[in-house]
């Protein structure tokens, strides 16, 4: 290695759990590092929508400006079965929009300004030997600190080469889901969220911020193999059947004609610790994208890793008590509405079955509230 660079926390990704887990570790004064192979500000694959549940953490534990932006403030959910059978509901609390390519680029301007430093490398591997983690760079340059956190998100070649459990699953076809965003203008009620289904597969849209909507979908692998692997032939043969897809995908000028996309999304269990390195994210685990509280628990899992990692750093606890600790609350917080949402997962993603349950919930207002609970937690 031509360099050898020592922190007390290296973070490999800078997604909302890594720019919080930092900046919460930068207050507390340690020298902290953010490996992100991308350079901010980066568009991502993200529904934009945040739980209220997260709103008191972001004011008073981070400190993000919410004077500086105009944002929605989202207080009612749509959903509509494929043919377009729609449900109208109260969100309580609700929550508010802000694309990732805003809420990221302010957290790590934060965090700049914070003292973490920010190297742009590809992490090859992360070790551990005594005490100590000595991260591989494809940049040559070797990072050591006395403690690593992985929030580098849904798979990630470190994951393939630590031979975790859930890279081990080939998944094809149905159980291989794809991810799809675009920005567009439209003139549409700004205290809105809604979830449109389709064939194998839902979109949702809300506001964000600067008149700007985010439309964001998720589908099998096999609806985009059927149509050729071409987005726009498949957008208009299924999800224009949907009578509010088409009229959106077809009245609304797409900001950036070329979405952003992903594959290779799955929901299975993760290991939330591997090879001694606490896991928070989407690296410990996705939530169905439905579900719309994936941020919220990124930034949740990233206050509860702090707060022991600080005692860590102190010497207050080993490295075994915080893994273990940590298992323990994220678990305690987190498991019951990740099996919520692989059930409204299965639910929602059959044509046949959609359109049953959502005819059979329009007329329970009070359990649509609860399904909705089942996804969210309280304030942190």
């Amino acid at each position: 290695m031509n360099n050898i660079v020592k922190y007390d926390v290296a973070i490999v990704g800078g997604g909302i759990a890594g720019l919080c887990t930092a900046l919460q570790l930068a207050n507390a004064g340690y020298k902290v590092c953010l490996i992100e192979k991308e350079t901010y500000p980066i568009h991502k694959v993200c529904g934009e929508y945040i739980s209220m549940e997260s709103y008191p953490f972001l004011e008073q534990v981070i400190g993000f400006p919410f004077h500086e932006f105009s944002l929605p403030r989202i207080t009612q959910l749509h959903i509509s079965s494929p043919r377009g059978n729609i449900i109208q509901h109260m969100l309580k609390p609700g929550g508010f929009g802000i694309s990732r390519h805003t809420f990221d680029h302010e957290l790590w301007q934060m965090a700049h300004r914070k003292g973490v430093v920010l190297h742009h490398y590809k992490v090859e591997n992360i070790l551990y030997a005594d005490n100590q983690y000595i991260i591989n760079t494809t940049q040559k340059v070797e990072i050591s600190a006395r403690l690593a956190i992985g929030c580098w998100g849904k798979r990630s070649n470190i994951d393939i080469k630590n031979e975790r459990k859930f890279t081990r699953t080939k998944y094809k076809g149905q159980h291989n889901y794809i991810g799809v965003k675009y920005h567009i203008h439209a003139d549409l009620p700004d205290h809105i969220i809604e979830l449109h289904n389709f064939k194998d597969g839902y979109a949702g849209i809300s506001k964000v911020e600067n008149d700007t909507y985010c439309l964001c979908y998720l589908t099998t692998s096999n609806n985009l193999s059927e149509y050729q692997n071409s987005i726009p032939m498949m957008e208009e043969r299924m999800l224009m059947c949907n009578p509010w897809l088409k009229n959106y995908l077809t009245k609304y000028k797409k900001i950036t004609p070329t979405p952003v996309s992903i594959s290779q999304i799955t929901f299975d269990q993760k290991e939330l610790i591997h090879r001694h390195i606490p896991m928070a994210g989407d690296s410990a685990g996705m939530i169905a994208p439905l579900c719309g509280n994936g941020m919220s628990m990124a930034m949740h899992a990233s206050k509860i890793l702090s707060g022991l990692a600080i005692q860590y750093l102190e010497h207050k606890i080993s490295l075994d008590e915080l893994c273990n600790q940590y298992t323990q609350v994220w678990n305690g917080n987190f498991a019951a509405r990740l099996r919520a949402g692989r059930i409204l997962q299965s639910l929602l993603g059959s044509e046949f079955l959609t359109e049953a349950v959502i005819a059979l919930l329009k007329p329970f207002p009070p359990v649509v509230s609860a399904l909705v609970g089942l996804t969210h937690g309280k304030t942190f």
